[in-house]
């Protein structure tokens, strides 16, 4: 035990390959995520868009998973997912998250904080039409995070609904399903550094709608 204990606590790595100063950041933090972002995107990073995102129960009690960004701008970060998972129910209870991309080819990580709302049925519709025929009726065919007796019973869920459509490539959106927007309040932007000494940019909106950039110790 002792062995792999000194093993995990060796494993360690130096970055080096970029840095961030104030005169280099945007002063909109949208923009300096679009700008990693779009490196993000031309780098070989599988799925960059895939962010951790965290909630809480109205006790306090925090669980945390990764799901898929579906779409950003000034008005905020968009995904989707089923209303009554763990994360749905959460986020009825408490609408405060906060997201983490962690994007390693680039030494980066973005974490941002905010407050959730719900998107209009017009725009779960929208997307959920785009998804794949297979992910759709997944949407159908899954009770997300309830316990289930067996993946049988997933699987059989699929083959009914499967059947069901085989003719229509118009399936209904779920109530159950359907898409949060996060609307900033912090963003904090990480760039790795030798020796542990890494480079963060934490944007802050002010109660005058003004974004105020901080540089905080590593």
């Amino acid at each position: 035990m002792d062995k792999k204990r000194d093993t995990v606590a060796n494993l360690r790595q130096n970055y080096q390959i970029n840095t961030l100063s104030e005169s280099e950041a945007q002063a909109n933090p949208f923009e300096q995520f679009k700008l990693w972002f779009e490196d993000a995107l031309k780098s070989e990073i599988r799925e960059p868009n895939a962010m951790t995102i965290a909630t809480a129960s109205k006790e306090g009690r925090p669980s945390a998973r990764t799901v898929l960004l579906k779409g950003y701008g000034e008005e905020g970060f968009t995904f989707y997912t089923n209303y009554e998972s763990r994360k749905g129910k959460e986020l009825a209870e408490n609408p405060y998250v906060a997201i983490l991309f962690f994007w390693d080819v680039l030494e980066r990580q973005i974490r941002i904080e905010g407050k959730v709302h719900c998107l209009s049925a017009e725009d779960s519709d929208n997307y959920f039409n785009k998804r794949p025929k297979g992910s759709r009726i997944g949407a159908l065919a899954s009770p997300q995070s309830q316990v289930i007796e067996s993946r049988e019973i997933i699987e059989e869920n699929v083959e009914e609904l499967t059947k069901k459509y085989a003719n229509l490539e118009q399936i209904p959106r779920p109530d159950h399903w359907g898409g949060y927007l996060i609307v900033p309040s912090k963003f904090e932007f990480w760039q790795g550094r030798p020796s542990r000494l890494h480079d963060r940019l934490q944007y802050e909106l002010t109660e005058n709608g003004v974004w105020k950039i901080e540089r905080l110790a590593p």
